[in-house]
């Protein structure tokens, strides 16, 4: 399995060698995040693209009723295969990267990224689009300032990793048992742990990516590494994105 990790066992590079590395460690990063924004883009299109062929909308652009479309993919057994389906992939993904091409692993990230889009048409018959507009500008500016300390900041922060992890399990819990009781507190209370969870996720994720480049790893490596960074941090906006709509969305 390839090493995504840095081996404390490997050898300082010589000062002379340091602007090298500092520029590699940016190229890497930026793949990195060129890759989150492309499919967070991706997921934004395909979304609003199902939602557009899938409603019936009146003069003044108020939903009115179904298209055919609409019918087969919010009222049948196929709005399973759409909410099961990107998690399938995700761990696919997750378990097969180190053997995939760069090129696969990219394929399988944008086969996600739109899959993920299509889950998520639904929000646009829940919330008003005004009220997701801003909270997606909301996330993105919550999301680049946390990812930004992460990156520059010299604190160790690895010692989070293992009580976010189990912020992330309880909030599965949460959400699961709250499936029976239908209760509005509960709804909230998980929202904003959510939110605090994934900022926290944010700024762990991007610390631990960072963490991750290697200057003498080659091309294929490198270019794995970056897909799985870019779906860490992708996974981490995409959360957080969705408790704040919880709490802030206006609903239609």
């Amino acid at each position: 399995m390839a090493d995504y990790r840095n081996a404390s066992m490997r050898s300082v590079p010589a000062a002379g060698t340091r602007t090298d590395i500092d520029q590699g460690l940016r190229t890497y990063m930026l793949k990195v995040y060129n890759l989150m924004a492309g499919g967070l883009a991706l997921t934004g299109i395909a979304a609003y693209a199902l939602y557009s062929f899938s409603v019936v909308t009146n003069g003044a652009g108020d939903v009115v009723g179904l298209t055919q479309l609409g019918n087969v993919v919010f009222n049948s057994p196929l709005r399973w295969v759409l909410m099961l389906a990107p998690l399938a992939m995700v761990f696919f993904l997750s378990f097969r990267v180190h053997k995939m091409s760069v090129q696969a692993a990219q394929a399988t990230f944008w086969t996600y990224a739109a899959m993920v889009g299509l889950s998520l048409s639904t929000i646009f018959l829940v919330y008003t689009q005004e009220s997701i507009t801003q909270v997606f500008f909301i996330t993105a500016a919550s999301f680049g300032a946390l990812s930004l300390w992460g990156y520059t900041t010299k604190r160790d922060i690895s010692g989070w990793g293992s009580f976010l992890f189990m912020g992330v399990i309880g909030i599965v819990i949460a959400m699961i048992v709250n499936i029976f009781l239908a209760s509005p507190a509960l709804t909230f209370a998980i929202s904003v742990i959510g939110v605090l969870v994934f900022a926290g996720l944010t700024a762990y994720d991007t610390q631990q990516i960072k963490e991750m480049y290697y200057e003498g790893d080659g091309s294929a490596v490198m270019g794995r590494k970056a897909v799985m960074g870019a779906l860490r941090l992708y996974l981490d906006f995409l959360n957080m994105f969705l408790f704040l709509l919880q709490l802030f969305g206006n609903r239609n």
